[in-house]
């Protein structure tokens, strides 16, 4: 009797390879890390090949794991295509994510989602956290992914950040005037926290530069306008923190969280692999 690949498998093995973790690729399914361990070694034993090597610290395909990744693939793409239909190519996902969570998770998040399944139809709005929340509340989006603020609660954590006072490497902090800072416009709630701070600590300040996205932000403190705060997540390498060596204030943490009213459980599955996606980078 010929043998057959299991659809459910071959899934746990890209979501293993994607996000090299176990434990993310159970998040993803909604699923235990044991369940997707027993996935792996009855595929490996029906091939006769080992896909994975497993660490302490790392999950890393072996040659032959990476030599079937994109047969994989193919096959779960042959797979969508085959139960794609009028109903399922009408699905939407409608995300908000907050500019300062975003960071360089959005890049795999969206490659993972696409992989998920290329009929799932993305509306991502990017903006201010407060922003995202009251589309949300009102219903304009299904999801959002945004730092906590004030007294909101509910949601589930993606990820923790620290933020800092980044700056160009040759940046020189002006002896006796203002500390120019580059920021978002209000109400960017990191931008309260950074004026707070400094108010508090007696530091003047002066707005050098007004981003309308926190990529602006980043472009205009590689460039030495200003100094940037900013979370070390979505901080690029061209920057420093400057904070500790110029005695300014701590800038603390923030937690960011994703909000869902999804119910449809293709929706859902995605909303499981976007999180998971998300701590693994972040990771």
């Amino acid at each position: 009797m010929t043998a057959t690949l299991d659809i459910a498998t071959v899934q746990a093995f890209l979501l293993v390879a994607d996000l090299q973790s176990f434990t993310r690729a159970a998040e993803a399914l909604g699923t235990t890390q044991a369940a997707v361990s027993l996935k792996l070694q009855r595929l490996e034993t029906l091939l006769g090949k080992r896909l994975v090597e497993r660490s302490p610290r790392a999950v890393k395909l072996t040659a032959e794991g990476a030599t079937f990744l994109p047969r994989a693939r193919a096959l779960m793409d042959a797979h969508d295509r085959a139960l794609s239909g009028e109903a399922q190519a009408a699905q939407s996902l409608s995300l908000g994510i907050s500019d300062h969570a975003a960071g360089p998770e959005l890049v795999p998040l969206l490659e993972r989602l696409h992989a998920m399944s290329s009929q799932l139809t993305l509306a991502v709005s990017i903006g201010f956290s407060r922003e995202m929340l009251e589309a949300y509340d009102e219903g304009r989006l299904d999801a959002v992914i945004v730092r906590q603020e004030g007294s909101r609660r509910g949601g589930e954590k993606l990820a923790e950040d620290e933020f800092g006072w980044f700056a160009a490497r040759r940046f020189t902090v002006p002896q006796g005037e203002a500390l120019p800072l580059a920021t978002l416009a209000p109400p960017c709630g990191v931008r309260a926290i950074a004026v707070r701070a400094l108010d508090k600590a007696g530091i003047p300040w002066r707005e050098r530069f007004v981003g309308g996205g926190v990529t602006a932000v980043v472009a205009a403190a590689l460039a030495g306008l200003a100094v940037a705060p900013l979370a070390r997540r979505i901080a690029p390498a061209g920057l420093v923190d400057i904070g500790p060596a110029h005695k300014l204030p701590k800038l603390g943490a923030s937690k960011v969280m994703l909000h869902s009213k999804v119910s449809d459980p293709a929706k859902l599955a995605a909303l499981r692999t976007m999180a998971a996606t998300f701590r693994s980078a972040a990771a």
